[in-house]
């Protein structure tokens, strides 16, 4: 007798959204949106970054969830139900290597929040005369420090994949992204209290016209759209394949995930300007803007303990929740791909990124190649790869009726096909095209050697998959025969 196999599903819709959500907010909404808002004008970049993730974001991530409650399987899975048994699935081992990969160097960036909110714990920056840049260059060339950080980061990531998606990411997300938003809130309400704090809003949502005229501002807002939603990575495929048939995906999938992602960004920077502009730092400081300047600043302010704690044990609660849901996409693959238990695919998978991040967590060289290979061409190629499949070959129209519309109270209209087949895929190519123009001549080493691997990769994939699907099907042949 076969074994009845019965997959997970997200215990409530709450537990689910709240899951969505925290896989969504990360560094990209904490760390990265507040300086690359500084650098590209203020609020003339958060008028294009709007204006673009509800453009391409939203209805990109409809059609990446709603593909995945369809095909209930992982991302291998659901490039073999689509593409059939056949080359063309390993696209989607494509993109399931640049999640590996992404998560090894990301888990460096847990590390980095987990090592400054022990030290915001033990009050660190509150202590008289501390110098914040000596620690982050000494933690930065600490290697040993560093792999440790990266370990840790890993065994927490483990431990709450262990326990399973309502036991271990539904539990976690439905505690974790409360109190961060209400950490938050509460800095934001502090900074808004600061000398000077007033500044920080006026640039912040004061448009600087000219910035809207410029090529640069809405690629950086378009790369933080991507970026901070995680479109096109297999995330909102994966959390969608564990969502019941009657689930509604418009509003839960995309609207309530956009305006989440918006809505923590812009606590974000409430929370960090009035800051930077109370104690005169640049708001274009760069990465090193939470880990340097606002370090520096948390030691001046009046319960200054407080709100460093809340600040960075914020950051590496939305760090954790996104290293969760990056890791959870190899985890669902491997496991029904092997047909293994949970346990088993969790640990393999887990251990395969702990093993790959080492060399990144020795070396921000390394770190930096990798994501400046995959941020400029390998994620927005996988954001392709699943736009591409969704609108032209499952075809945009079959799953807008089958998938989307659903179990819906947002009936999303035909509209929607298009933006899906045309919109998004050219978007993606433009800023793919742009950034080869723009980093060739700047970085031509980095960037000839990052295209070449991209381009042996694609086919090498292709022709792993074709050659395992032609061995199962010799092996299906040799059983049928002796029996």
């Amino acid at each position: 007798m076969t074994k009845t196999i019965v997959r997970e599903q997200w215990g409530s819709r709450f537990g689910y959204l709240m899951a969505v959500l925290g896989a969504m907010v990360g560094a990209g909404n904490i760390w990265r949106m507040p300086y690359i808002t500084g650098e590209n004008g203020g609020g003339a970049f958060l008028i294009a970054y709007f204006f673009l993730l509800y453009l391409i974001v939203v209805p990109g991530l409809m059609g990446e969830t709603s593909l995945g409650r369809y095909t209930r399987q992982g991302l291998i899975g659901t490039f073999r139900k689509v593409y059939g048994n056949n080359r063309m699935v390993g696209l989607g081992l494509v993109v399931l290597i640049f999640n590996i990969v992404l998560m090894s160097y990301y888990s460096s960036v847990v590390g980095w929040s987990i090592y400054y909110a022990y030290h915001a714990l033990i009050g660190t920056f509150t202590q008289s005369g501390f110098d914040t840049a000596a620690l982050w260059q000494a933690f930065s060339a600490n290697k040993a420090l560093n792999v440790a950080m990266h370990s840790i980061a890993m065994l927490m990531v483990t431990g709450i994949l262990l326990l399973g998606i309502k036991g271990g990411i539904e539990r976690l997300a439905k505690w974790i992204m409360p109190i961060l938003i209400i950490a938050l809130i509460a800095i934001a309400i502090r900074g808004l209290t600061l000398p000077g704090a007033i500044a920080g809003l006026e640039f912040s949502f004061a448009p600087n016209w000219e910035y809207l005229t410029r090529g640069e501002t809405w690629l950086a807002a378009l790369g933080q759209a991507l970026f901070s939603s995680g479109l096109g990575w297999g995330i909102a495929l994966t959390y969608g394949s564990y969502l019941g048939r009657n689930d509604d995906i418009p509003l839960g999938g995309g609207i309530f995930t956009a305006i989440g992602n918006t809505s923590i960004g812009l606590l974000a920077i409430f929370a960090v300007f009035p800051i930077v502009f109370a104690f005169g730092i640049s708001p274009s400081s760069g990465p090193e803007l939470a880990f340097v300047a606002l370090s520096n600043a948390f030691g001046s302010m009046s319960g200054g303990y407080i709100w460093a704690v809340l600040f960075f044990i914020g950051f590496f609660f939305a760090n954790l929740t996104t290293a969760i849901a990056i890791t959870e996409v190899g985890i669902t693959t491997y496991k029904e791909e092997r047909k293994l238990p949970r346990a088993k695919a969790v640990l393999t998978i887990c251990g395969i990124i702990w093993l790959l991040g080492i060399p990144s967590a020795m070396s921000t060289g390394i770190l930096g190649y990798l994501d400046f290979v995959l941020g400029n061409w390998g994620l927005p190629l996988a954001t392709f790869i699943i736009i591409v499949t969704i609108g032209w070959k499952f075809d945009a129209n079959r799953l807008r009726i089958l998938s989307l519309n659903r179990g819906t109270d947002l009936y999303v209209p035909s509209i929607w096909e298009a933006m899906v087949r045309y919109q998004i895929p050219a978007i993606i190519l433009a800023i793919m095209g742009y950034f080869l123009y723009s980093n060739f001549g700047q970085t031509p080493w980095k960037t000839i050697s990052g295209l070449t691997l991209l381009t042996v990769m694609i086919p090498l994939c292709m022709w792993i998959m074709n050659r395992r699907q032609t061995k199962a099907f010799a092996i299906k042949a040799a059983g049928e025969q002796s029996s």
